[in-house]
C-alpha cells in the first residue's frame, strides 16, 4: 500500500458511525475511536452531523497525526460515481453525498466504497484471506452482506454494490420475493421471527443463541435454517466468481460456535461442480475493528 502516513476511516451504518485513524500498518489508535449516533428516527440533518462529528472526534483526539486520506464504507446501496450513501436503514439519509458531510476535513483524497467491500478488503489485508487472490466476505448480522476481491483486486461494480449478497434469493416464495431473499432467511432477524412464528418464546438473537446452546429443537433449526441458506449463497458465488475462499464475518455468525462448520458443510452440498467446493469457507479473522480496517484498507489504496 503507497501511502505511509495514517488514514481516517468512517463506517456509516444503520444505527451508528465509527471513525477512527488508523496507520498504515493497520494499527487502529484507540484514543482516536469516536461514535455517534445514527438511526431510522434521526434527521437527514442530524444524521450527516453526526457523521461529520465521528469524524472531527477521531482527527480531534489525535492532533499531532498527519492524516493522510479518508476511507469512507457504508451501509448500502452506495452510488459511487454520484458518491452518495443510501442505507436501507437511514431512509431520511438517502442520496447523502459523502463530499457535502466529510469535505475539507483532510488534506488528501476521500474515497467511498460499500461495507461489505470495504469487509472484504480488511480480511484481505490483515483477516482470513490473506494470501488469496479470488475471495469474499459475507457479513451475517442484522442484515446481510458481502464483497469481492478478484484477481486480488476490489470489485465495486458499475454502481459500487457489488457483491451485495443479501438481496440475492436463495430460496421461492410464491408471491413473496422479499422473503426469499438471503437476508430475509439468514439475518438474525428473519431467524429469530421465523423461530417466534413456529413457537418459540424468546425474542433477541442473544435469546436464540442461548437456547440453540441449550438444544432447543426449534432455535437449532432456525440456526440451520440460516447456515444454510448462507451456504447456498456461498455455493453461487463460489460457482459465479471460481473463489479460493469465503470469510464469514457478523454478529449473528456467532449465534453457534458450530455456525461456521453448518454453513461449509452446506455449501459444499449445495455446490455442483468440484471447484466450488474445494472453495475454503472460513471463520473471520478479525475482530470488532474490522469495519475500519477495512475503510482504512480502502484510503491505502488511493
Amino acid at each position: 500500500m503507497p501511502l505511509a502516513a495514517p488514514v481516517l476511516a468512517v463506517d456509516i451504518g444503520g444505527t451508528k458511525v465509527d471513525a477512527a485513524v488508523v496507520t498504515a500498518e493497520g494499527e487502529v489508535l484507540r484514543e482516536s475511536v469516536a461514535r455517534r449516533a445514527t438511526g431510522r428516527d434521526n434527521t437527514r440533518a442530524g444524521i450527516a452531523a453526526n457523521i461529520r462529528a465521528a469524524a472531527e472526534a477521531a482527527l480531534g483526539a489525535v492532533p499531532d497525526v498527519r492524516v493522510a486520506a479518508i476511507g469512507v464504507g457504508s451501509a448500502g446501496p452506495v452510488d459511487l460515481p454520484a458518491r452518495s450513501v443510501s442505507p436501507l436503514n437511514l431512509p431520511d439519509a438517502r442520496g447523502l453525498v459523502i463530499d457535502e458531510v466529510l469535505g475539507g476535513l483532510v488534506d488528501g483524497p476521500l474515497t467511498l466504497a460499500l461495507d461489505g467491500t470495504c469487509i472484504a478488503l480488511a480480511e484481505h489485508w490483515r483477516g482470513a484471506l490473506v494470501g488469496t487472490r479470488n475471495a469474499m466476505a459475507i457479513v451475517v448480522s442484522t442484515g446481510v452482506g458481502g464483497g469481492l476481491v478478484l484477481d486480488g483486486r476490489p470489485i465495486t461494480g458499475a454502481s459500487g454494490n457489488a457483491g451485495h449478497l443479501g438481496q440475492t434469493f436463495v430460496r421461492t416464495i410464491e408471491g413473496d420475493a422479499a422473503a426469499a431473499t438471503l437476508e430475509a432467511v439468514a439475518a438474525g432477524p428473519g431467524s429469530v421471527a421465523w423461530a417466534r412464528e413456529q413457537g418459540w418464546i424468546g425474542e433477541t438473537g442473544v435469546d436464540l443463541a442461548a437456547s440453540y446452546r441449550g438444544a432447543d429443537p426449534i432455535a437449532v433449526a432456525a440456526v440451520r435454517r440460516s447456515a444454510a441458506a448462507v451456504g447456498q449463497a456461498i455455493a453461487a458465488a463460489a460457482t459465479l466468481c471460481d473463489l479460493e475462499a469465503v470469510a464469514v464475518a457478523g454478529g449473528f455468525a456467532r449465534v453457534a460456535d458450530d455456525y461456521v462448520d453448518l454453513v461449509r458443510a452446506a455449501a459444499a452440498a449445495a455446490a455442483v461442480h468440484d471447484y466450488a467446493r474445494r472453495c475454503r469457507v472460513v471463520a473471520s479473522g478479525l475482530d470488532g475493528d474490522g469495519p475500519l480496517l477495512g475503510a482504512a484498507a480502502l484510503a491505502l489504496r488511493t
